[in-house]
């Protein structure tokens, strides 16, 4: 006894809920959210003392009884509590011998009696999805979409004899997104939220703190489940009351028109804020403009002239299609199977027969949702076929599209055939005629092998820096985007084509796309030149050309990743073998800067890929033109949906998201320093993921006073004005030796005069406009603390004197070592020159080295032992001897101490998206 007592007394002190007051409750209700209530109810310590649910449908046990008969707590089935009025005797009787505290009604679909609401000690807790006093009654979240609300969420309240009328115990709130569904906000909010809210209610109950609000009757509604003879669409409404109401009416009961004669139901709803797609018109009983069927959907319009897209139309005989196929659905023929395709048939069979455990015989004519089948048995027959049918990948909506097995087995067979593969990439361009080019850029989300909307509709404007006009609105990807890419990319990686195909083949598909950027170079450094404000000549020749040339270059690698055999010590007589192999490392998120758009894009996305990776890229948000073209161009080279996704928006919502999302194996940054130190961190947190980071610079250059002065004055130009200066080894601090230092800078100002600053776009322009205007405005401040920390500014210092954010090329000197200028990067077009004493090579190397930045550096001198000595004590991952920006694909590029880590670029970059396999065998 006392041996045990101590167990039970050490039970007691290790676990934290048990410290809290708790109580024995009673679960009446169903469902999956009801499941996760009475589990995190009983992970909190509470104790369930019985669970009241449904009866089994169709020999199916709902999930909250499952789980309840799983851990032993007795469970009681009644199909109804009360018969005319009255509390039926044997159900109050198995209620009250439980002996309840507290009754918890998650989600309960039947009527129970006031008597065995007030029963308990606390009475009862109901959960309702909506704000109440607003949507009591049933279908509170669809009425919240068809009403056009702008804020969801969700009530905790105090059960009376009311309809939804008792007093409220907390509620939580959600804004409305235009796009969402029903599904969206309980996936997001409703159901998440509602557990978590549901477990808090019960606890501040059990602490006796929980408050007793009343309801308010002002804005007070009342609205029943919703029919669907009264859910005929009207076609008075505008394009958002439409789009509210098919919404809101979305699974069921469905909004329906009638088309050609019947009643045609409308699936998936988006707000359209683009131009409308061609497409065939399609006339609508009482629509004043006819539909279209397009590439996309069906484009319907309100009475206001905007227009929505409907994604998916099903008829009345309960067979749904995708509304691109309105015109084409009753084209397909009935396809003859091989033996091959019989056994396959068979197999799904056995595998329907499972789930419809209540059909004696799986025939033809069976309906699987008809059958009882439910929306988990849909995910189940997608993940049995994909395990038996020899990684036959199917999607949901295959299912709800062909319900009759017969119809199933015809699409896996097509699917099988390949005929059933996805139409050409549907792209909605915006198009300018610029540069004596039409250009095409697409906007959308590039996620799955599909452009697509933000899954909330949310866009930004990308902005054209020579100007400040708008170029075109971009998807704003949200947090649902981001899973959706990387869940794209998983299941590509995982189970899609990329993942089986040997590494000869992949190398082919990246020469295919390095020869299709090369194709379209023009057209790319034109969108570069519009959307970053890099020169034209300069963004075809470096911008460009250098994303082609790593392309090949990784490309080349793809078949030459190689382990390599170990000798290892043999324990006689046995014998052994031990190898290495390089794999790949799964899904990567890429994160580039503003600077070099496509190029940083190519930098780290060919290495990922040549090493059998798949990728998720979040561009930089103002500038994600040319990664939109980028993913379009690598369908056209053949690359398997899922392989690459790209999802333009912000660093806080995207870029934080891939930090954190625990399917990412390697997240590749480049940008600044307290950026990346976020992003390690979040990396760390969420899975130890790997992580390479290309950080911020203060680059030194050291130009001794027997340089060849001419080559030193047009390269240190170039180490700091190439690229407008914004480039991440730009020269950030210039040491001139005394005796040519006035000379030095007399000649740079004068080169700096015969610059032509203008449009990126003419092609003798020398100097483009910085990227956006909070980086010029930045760049501004920076000059202004020069100066009143006392540096002389010799020239330039000044927005220019136009449309656009054009900065005069800046010269700095007397630039002392405590500055502001001296120990913080510009990322801009401004030259800081310090002078150091004739001969002192080792003060100047202290100085350079001074900084907690180690990118780059460089040197000018004729003396080859001096410029070896300064290489070697440089404390930087690159260094520049009588040159400067001379990179190479095949040179590895990266920084030290607080720039970063890991390399780009040679093949050192390969092992950034490799893991090492250690294989031993005995034999």
């Amino acid at each position: 006894m006392l041996r045990r007592g101590s167990q039970a007394l050490r039970r007691f002190s290790t676990r934290r809920v048990y410290f809290k007051n708790k109580l024995k409750l009673a679960l009446i209700g169903q469902s999956v959210f009801g499941q996760e209530v009475y589990s995190h109810l009983c992970k909190e310590g509470h104790r369930v003392v019985g669970v009241f649910t449904v009866p089994d449908k169709d020999g199916k046990a709902d999930p909250l009884a499952l789980v309840a008969e799983k851990d032993g707590t007795p469970v009681f089935k009644f199909p109804k509590w009360r018969v005319k009025g009255k509390t039926i005797k044997e159900v109050a009787e198995a209620y009250r011998s439980v002996g309840a505290e507290l009754n918890v009604l998650p989600f309960c679909t039947q009527f129970i009696p006031m008597d065995i609401i007030d029963s308990p000690k606390h009475g009862s807790i109901i959960y309702h999805p909506s704000i109440l006093p607003r949507h009591r009654g049933a279908s509170a979240i669809n009425w919240t979409l068809i009403t056009g609300d702008k804020k969801a969420g969700f009530s905790v309240f105090w059960a009376d004899d009311g309809l939804d009328t008792g007093p409220i115990l907390l509620q939580r709130s959600c804004d409305v997104e235009p796009n969402d569904t029903v599904d969206t906000l309980y996936n997001r909010f409703l159901f998440p939220e509602g557990i978590k809210a549901m477990v808090e209610a019960v606890q501040l109950i059990a602490d006796g703190k929980a408050p007793r609000i009343p309801q308010p009757e002002e804005g007070a509604t009342y609205e029943g489940i919703q029919k669907k003879e009264n859910a005929e669409i009207s076609w008075n409404w505008s394009a958002e009351v439409l789009h509210n109401w098919i919404r809101g009416h979305d699974k069921v009961p469905g909004a329906w028109t009638e088309i050609n004669g019947q009643m045609v139901t409308f699936y998936g709803s988006t707000l359209l804020n683009s131009s409308v797609p061609p497409g065939e018109p399609l006339e609508i009983k009482g629509a004043k403009t006819p539909g279209l069927v397009t590439k996309n959907g069906l484009v319907i319009f309100g009475n206001d002239g905007k227009a929505l897209m409907v994604r998916n139309l099903q008829f009345e005989d309960g067979k749904m299609i995708p509304a691109s196929q309105y015109f084409s659905a009753g084209e397909t023929s009935v396809v003859e199977l091989t033996a091959d395709e019989v056994k396959v048939a068979e197999t799904i069979k056995v595998i329907w027969a499972g789930i419809l455990s209540n059909v004696p015989i799986i025939e033809d004519s069976t309906d699987f949702f008809k059958s009882g089948a439910s929306s988990m048995d849909v995910a189940r027959l997608v993940e049995e076929i994909r395990q038996k049918c020899g990684g036959l990948q199917l999607q949901n909506e295959d299912v709800y599209m062909a319900t009759k097995f017969e119809d199933f087995i015809q699409k896996v067979v097509r699917k099988l055939r390949g005929e059933d593969q996805e139409a050409e990439l549907v792209v909605d361009y915006v198009s300018k005629e610029v540069n004596e080019m039409t250009v095409k850029m697409p906007y959308q989300c590039f996620i799955n092998g599909q452009f697509t909307d933000a899954d909330d509709g949310k866009t930004y404007d990308t902005i054209n820096p020579t100007d400040g006009s708008i170029i075109c609105k971009v998807s704003y990807a949200s947090l649902a985007d981001v899973d959706k890419a990387v869940a794209a990319a998983k299941d590509a990686f995982e189970n899609g084509e990329w993942g089986r195909m040997n590494a000869r083949e992949r190398g082919r598909l990246m020469y295919r796309l390095a020869d299709l950027l090369e194709e379209n170079q023009e057209e790319l450094a034109t969108i570069e030149a519009l959307d970053s404000g890099a020169v034209y000549t300069l963004a075809l020749k470096t911008h460009i050309g250098m994303s082609v040339q790593t392309f090949r270059y990784f490309a080349g690698w793809c078949d030459k990743i190689q382990g390599s055999t170990i000798p290892i010590n043999q324990a006689r007589p046995n014998r052994n073998l031990t190898f290495t192999k390089k794999e790949p490392l799964g899904v990567c998120a890429i994160v580039i800067p503003w600077n070099y758009p496509l190029m940083m894009l190519a930098w780290k996305s060919a290495a990922c890929l040549a090493a059998g990776n798949t990728l998720v890229l979040k561009p930089a948000q103002v500038t994600p033109l040319t990664a939109l073209k980028f993913a379009e161009l690598s369908v056209k080279a053949g690359f398997p949906k899922g392989v690459i996704n790209i999802i333009p928006g912000s660093g806080g919502i995207a870029g934080q998201r891939l930090s954190e999302h625990p399917d990412i194996r390697k997240l590749g940054f480049t940008g600044s320093t307290p950026i990346g130190k976020q992003i390690m961190k979040s990396c760390a947190l969420s899975n130890l993921k790997k992580v390479s980071l290309e950080l911020g610079g203060k680059s030194p250059l050291i130009i001794f006073n027997d340089c060849e002065l001419d080559k030193a004055v047009r390269m240190g130009m170039g180490a700091v004005f190439f690229n407008k200066g914004e480039n991440c080894i730009a020269a950030g601090r210039l040491f001139v030796e005394e005796s040519i230092h006035d000379e030095f800078v007399t000649r740079v100002v004068e080169e700096i005069k015969k610059m032509k600053i203008g449009d990126p776009l003419e092609r003798s322009t020398d100097h483009g406009p910085q990227n956006h205007k909070a980086h010029l405005e930045k760049l501004l401040q920076y000059c202004e603390t020069g100066v009143k920390e006392g540096a002389t500014l010799v020239y330039g210092g000044r927005q220019v004197q136009r449309p656009g954010f054009f900065m005069e090329p800046t010269v700095f000197t007397d630039v002392e070592d405590h500055m502001f200028l001296a120990k913080e990067e510009s990322f801009g077009p401004i030259m800081v020159i310090s002078k150091f004493q004739n001969g002192d090579i080792d003060g100047v190397l202290q100085r350079a080295n001074n900084t907690e930045y180690g990118l780059a550096s460089g040197v000018f001198t004729r003396d080859i032992n001096k410029a070896m000595y300064v290489s070697e004590k440089l404390e930087a991952g690159t260094v520049f001897i009588n040159t400067y920006n001379k990179t190479d694909v095949a040179a590895p590029f990266g920084g030290v101490k607080q720039s970063g880590f890991g390399k780009d670029l040679g093949e050192e970059a390969l092992n950034e998206y490799l893991k090492t396999k250690t294989v031993t065998l005995e034999y």
